[in-house]
């Protein structure tokens, strides 16, 4: 018999049940990168994730004969909404095993949460902010996961959606470049070099990540003027760059982040990071044995 139940927050064995879900089913798939146990965690308290602040969301749990066969996220993002003038529902930490009654029962807890809330449109894969990864991976199975940002699933997910009647809305793509070989064009470098030589504009580069830190504020202000016609964006709030930064300072490289700027102001700015999927698969999703500051 197949059940749903919402997880209460308040509930740690629910919790810990929802949270810990992809971490056994895909026990053993080697593109696979498990997230950080601590951020998993986080994106189900409500006192801690910023989001809560302005937007709400509810967690199910697809249980077939007691045992755990699905989970999935229902989201209200405000301020989205607000911003674009949509009655939107997301949908988000889908997974499920190969059984389109798994599916359908998930998804019909969502479509019900939403019709509750006025809500009259369903998108996702999409989480709470721009480091949770868009999307259902449709092809490239055979790569490893490169950020816990960039989602991973098995190859039948994109049947159990569509079959839903969920159908494409934007393409998110990612790609190798080899960096003993990739060059600019030199077309672009000239460009650049003559932007730089005529002054009014400079890189920044980082000497520590606490100078990166002080930055935030900054490069918030920048993000939330420099997104305003992509596709997913909505307004950051203070409290919500600042975690994004947290999130970001915990792999970063400070070397490896520049910003552009004119005079005082931030008009630009490259985040890179150093692969760490290898060293987050042998970490289990543990932070400690990761080795990191």
């Amino acid at each position: 018999m197949l059940a749903i139940e919402k997880v209460n927050p308040g509930n740690k064995a629910l919790v810990k049940r929802f949270v810990e879900f992809p971490y056994k089913h895909y026990a053993g798939c080697p593109q696979w990168v498990p997230p950080l146990y601590m951020d998993s965690y986080l994106f189900l308290n409500r006192k801690k994730h910023p989001f809560f602040e302005h937007s709400d969301a509810d967690y199910f749990i697809a249980v077939r004969d007691g045992v755990d066969v699905g989970r999935i996220g229902a989201i209200e993002n405000r301020p989205f909404n607000q911003y674009h003038k949509t009655k939107e529902c997301q949908f988000y930490f889908f997974e499920s095993i190969d059984d389109q009654e798994v599916a359908n029962a998930l998804f019909q807890a969502v479509f019900d949460w939403a019709r509750a809330r006025g809500l009259d449109n369903v998108v996702g894969p999409k989480g709470m902010g721009p480091l949770d990864g868009y999307g259902i991976l449709i092809e490239g199975f055979e790569h490893r996961q490169m950020m816990t940002m960039m989602n991973y699933n098995y190859p039948y997910y994109r049947n159990l959606v569509e079959a839903l009647g969920f159908e494409k809305e934007v393409d998110f793509v990612s790609c190798y470049l080899p960096a003993d070989s990739f060059r600019l064009p030199e077309r672009v470098e000239r460009i650049a070099r003559r932007v730089l030589e005529r002054g009014g504009l400079a890189v920044k580069k980082f000497k520590s990540k606490s100078e990166l830190v002080e930055w935030a504020p900054r490069i918030g202000e920048a993000y939330n003027h420099a997104f305003v016609n992509n596709w997913e964006y909505f307004p950051f709030t203070p409290r919500e760059i600042k975690f994004v930064v947290d999130n970001i300072i915990t792999v970063a490289d400070h070397r490896l982040i520049k910003v552009i700027t004119h005079g005082d102001e931030v008009v630009g700015f490259l985040f890179a990071f150093p692969d760490v999927s290898a060293a987050l698969q042998r970490a289990r999703g543990h932070l400690l044995p990761f080795g990191l500051p």
